[in-house]
């Protein structure tokens, strides 16, 4: 975003550059001025303006994936936030734009880019992110999105939405409690087989990762608050048990819980400018509270 107190997880190759935005409430203008591509890592919900001054509200699942062009402006405002993913790029990386490049272009439940963008997540995470890796997996992330034609609708399946986004929200309130596609399914009069078809394709990911992203992202946000044991979050996030935790912990996010909980203590993922310290202005466009050190991070650029 144009803010100078915007603080996320990125690095800067070529031209290119990746940034992993975490969970928290913001309202930014973003007035793009590169090719831009971005992923929902998480649900989100609230206002934005693409490209005009008419704003409108958003509910943004995750696989929902975002190609904007240069001389696209973007204002943006949740009241939570939550993981997203953008790479931006100039002219010279021989990345061909969308077909549909006048204005945004849309790719619901993209599952490739979803796995990619996970994949990122977990390369940035890391102690000492590997840039060549970054750069490889960044600009694969980049290539999907011409293989397919985007649409110009960010929501191509209205009514279905509706059908899975109660059930969004009853894994949201749920997540610690044991759930299964059977009762999932039959909540929506669906049949199990009918039922993880169409969540998969509206949400890039199977029920099963989704409810364990979910349980990871609950269990990450405990752990930051670092007031109780680890094996308590466990059960309280919906894991049987610590060892539960930890498996799931390291294919989400590359690292252990207790890996997660020491680099939390040790400021590595501390932002530079607390919630609040802010001007009202900027303080809502940090969302960075999982934020790598910009003197280890953000020196890494080898822009051209």
């Amino acid at each position: 975003m144009t803010q100078p107190s915007l603080f996320v997880h990125d690095m800067a190759l070529h031209g290119l550059r990746v940034e992993l935005l975490s969970r928290r409430a913001y309202s930014a203008t973003d007035p793009v001025r590169t090719h831009s591509l971005g992923i929902a890592l998480e649900r989100q919900k609230g206002v934005h303006a693409i490209g005009s001054d008419h704003r409108e509200d958003f509910d943004t699942w995750p696989g929902m994936l975002a190609y904007t062009p240069p001389g696209v402006d973007v204002f943006s405002e949740s009241a939570t936030g939550g993981e997203y993913l953008v790479a931006r790029w100039t002219c010279g990386l021989g990345v061909p734009a969308p077909r549909r490049s006048k204005g945004r272009a849309y790719w619901a439940g993209h599952a490739a880019a979803l796995a990619a963008a996970q994949h990122l997540r977990r390369l940035l995470l890391d102690a000492a992110p590997d840039v060549l890796a970054v750069e490889q997996s960044a600009l694969a992330f980049l290539n999907l999105q011409t293989s397919t034609e985007g649409d110009n609708r960010p929501d191509p399946h209205p009514q279905l939405r509706s059908v899975y986004g109660r059930v969004l929200d009853h894994i949201a309130h749920e997540f610690a409690q044991p759930l299964s596609i059977a009762q999932l399914a039959q909540a929506e009069g669906k049949s199990p087989l009918r039922f993880l078809r169409e969540f998969t394709q509206l949400v890039g990911t199977t029920p099963h990762a989704f409810i364990v992203e979910t349980r990871v992202q609950a269990a990450r946000a405990m752990v930051r608050k670092d007031a109780a044991p680890l094996a308590s979050i466990a059960l309280d996030c919906g894991f049987t048990h610590q060892s539960h935790m930890g498996v799931a912990f390291r294919k989400v996010l590359g690292r252990t819980p207790g890996q997660y909980l020491a680099a939390w203590r040790q400021g590595q993922y501390a932002s530079p400018h607390p919630g609040g310290s802010l001007p009202a202005s900027q303080q809502l466009s940090n969302r960075g509270e999982d934020l790598p050190r910009l003197d280890r991070l953000g020196e890494m650029q080898i822009e051209s």
